[in-house]
């Protein structure tokens, strides 16, 4: 059985990197750049900055939930509290807020 993770390649902050993701989280993250009207790989790039433990594509996957949770009203507690610490430090471009 093929396995459901991709690996793929981006560029953040003029680096490549690579990580490895469901098809369902790439194209989350990929429609929330698009909300945002930021690239992708600026999204990424602030994800990256803002991550505390794991790697990359964890950071990805727990901030594309997040962000559905957010746009759902959905579980409160410990991880709205990291969302808002996350929120705060992104970029407003990147946020969406105008």
């Amino acid at each position: 059985m093929k396995s459901p993770v991709i690996k793929r390649s981006i560029v953040i902050a003029g680096h490549k990197t690579s990580v490895s993701l469901e098809d369902a989280f790439w194209t989350a993250l990929k429609e929330i750049a698009g909300l945002r009207d930021v690239t992708l790989s600026d999204l990424v790039a602030s994800i990256d900055t803002d991550r505390r433990y794991g790697n990359l594509s964890s950071a990805i996957r727990i901030f594309v939930l997040d962000f559905y949770r957010a746009q759902s009203g959905g579980e409160r507690g410990a991880r709205e509290d990291k969302r808002d610490t996350l929120s705060s430090r992104l970029s407003p471009s990147v946020l969406g807020a105008d």
